[in-house]
């Protein structure tokens, strides 16, 4: 198997490093990721300017490409320059911090598997609760036995996942719980992190941090959000068409005139 892997959190990320090592058992991997974090960018690409691209060694042993740019741009030079021959599959992550609900829309780590589902190969984002002191690699040994589990289980036909990682299923042993197995879930639309922290710089002038509060608000159906607050790893199916297919249909009996 060929996987191209990725991330946001730039290629000396911990958990880049901690996933390389786990995917790197399952097949070859070719590494592409961004030299700084970019977190939050979405999926954003680079038109108007170069994309510088390096090499990245550890020792004398060549690592991957640390390219300048977006998660989106590192699938896309992966696919068409860097990756010996077409990749079987296309893992972002582990991402410090978790891309679940709302987030999903600005998640660098989720665009980057979009990109490579774009391409028609099964992308796979990989998020782990924020911690100061995260257990990448148990994450990632739970990681490839989720992602080797739908790589299974999964049709012929290539697919979007996301998948979120609490810290709670990080610190149980295997079997501790009911938490031990993954929910399958659709990703949550509640809004939350609407707050901002007003504070005056050093020369009076205001400025806003983004806080995440209020948290989400608990819903009628099991999302991931609510099911990663109970302790649960979560599993989303995810598409990348807008289409409103439903109220399409409707408006074909509409007449709008120029």
């Amino acid at each position: 198997m060929n996987i191209l892997l990725t991330n946001d959190d730039g290629i000396y990320a911990p958990g880049i490093r901690a996933l390389e090592k786990e995917l790197r058992q399952i097949g070859e991997v070719t590494l592409v990721a961004p030299l700084v974090e970019q977190s939050g960018v979405g999926h954003s690409v680079t038109f108007l300017t170069p994309v510088v691209v390096r090499k990245e060694y550890v020792g004398d042993q060549f690592r991957g490409w640390a390219v300048e740019g977006s998660p989106a741009d590192c699938v896309k030079l992966g696919l068409f320059e860097f990756c010996p021959q077409k990749p079987d599959l296309v893992v972002s992550g582990i991402n410090g911090g978790l891309n679940a609900g709302i987030n999903v829309l600005y998640s660098g780590t989720v665009a980057a598997a979009i990109e490579g589902a774009f391409f028609g190969l099964t992308s796979i984002a990989v998020s782990l609760e924020y911690n100061e002191h995260a257990e990448f690699a148990r994450a990632a040994s739970l990681a490839r036995r989720v992602i080797e589990q739908l790589l299974a289980q999964k049709g012929p036909e290539p697919q979007l996942y996301n998948v979120n990682i609490p810290s709670a299923a990080v610190a149980q042993e295997p079997g501790d719980s009911t938490t031990s197995a993954a929910k399958v879930v659709p990703m949550g639309l509640d809004r939350y992190g609407e707050s901002y922290e007003k504070r005056i710089d050093p020369r009076g002038r205001p400025y806003y941090w983004a806080t995440n509060d209020p948290p989400p608000r608990p819903g009628q159906i099991e999302t991931d959000c609510s099911e990663l607050a109970k302790g649960f790893v979560t599993v989303t199916p995810l598409d990348f068409d807008l289409t409103k297919h439903q109220y399409l249909a409707k408006m074909r009996d509409w007449h709008i005139k120029l």
